[in-house]
This record gives C-alpha cells, structure tokens and sequence, in this order.
C-alpha cells in the first residue's frame, strides 16, 4: 500500500512525527481488509494491539510516497504476529512487528474461529 505524507503528519520541520508511522501501519492494516470488501470488525470480534516492536531506521519528510508491506509471521490460537515495513524509494527506513489479540465485543480475548484464521492467513499470507 502506498500512503502520501501530508503536512498533518510531520512537526514544523516537516518530517513525520514517530507515532505516525504506526498510524500508517494501522492503515496498511485496515487497507487489507478493505481491498476485499471487508471490515476489520468481524462477525464475532476484532483485533487490537497487544504488543509492538518498532524499529526506526530514516525520516519520512512532507510529501514523501511511502511503501508499506505486511505479511504474517505467527498465527496462534488468539492472536497474530504481522511484519510490516515501511519504504521510502525502496529504502528500508521503518520496520514493525506487532502482536494482535482477538477480542469479542465486550473486550475479553478469544479463541479466533477457524474462518477467521483462514482468512488471516489468505489476507496476509502465511
């Protein structure tokens, strides 16, 4: 997925402030699901954030086209382990390893049903 940086995201010296770059992650995330008609809130649940790594290696600036690259590394029985990556002209400049818990609607962890570990899988990648 391919994200613009736009003024919003940098501080006055227009480069992107450090938690911007997992909001750019979150997005690639959610763009996943979207491109199949789909919403990251499923049927019997959702994914939130249990645990990052985040790897800071270059500034993006204002106005920089960003690639972001996500695949799977783990699946377990309650949550998920994604890579994803960030390019700045096939530069390496930011890199993520997020852990992702499946909660119900009351926000108490879950088991992931085997469609939607199908479907994680197909999404991305295993």
């Amino acid at each position: 997925m391919q994200i613009r940086v736009y003024y919003e995201d940098t501080d006055l010296g227009g480069v992107v402030y450090h938690s911007n770059y997992l909001n750019f992650c979150e997005r690639a995330r959610s763009e996943v699901f979207f491109e199949k008609e789909i919403t990251p809130v499923l049927k019997n649940g959702h994914f939130v954030a249990r645990k990052v790594i985040a790897n800071y290696m270059a500034s993006a600036k204002l106005g920089d086209i960003l690639d972001i690259k996500s695949s799977l590394l783990k699946m377990k029985s309650a949550s998920f382990i994604l890579q994803q990556t960030i390019f700045k002209n096939d530069k390496k400049i930011f890199d993520l390893e997020i852990t992702l818990a499946y909660i119900d609607f009351d926000g108490k962890p879950q088991r992931i049903d085997k469609e939607t570990i199908s479907l994680i899988e197909k999404l991305f990648y295993l």
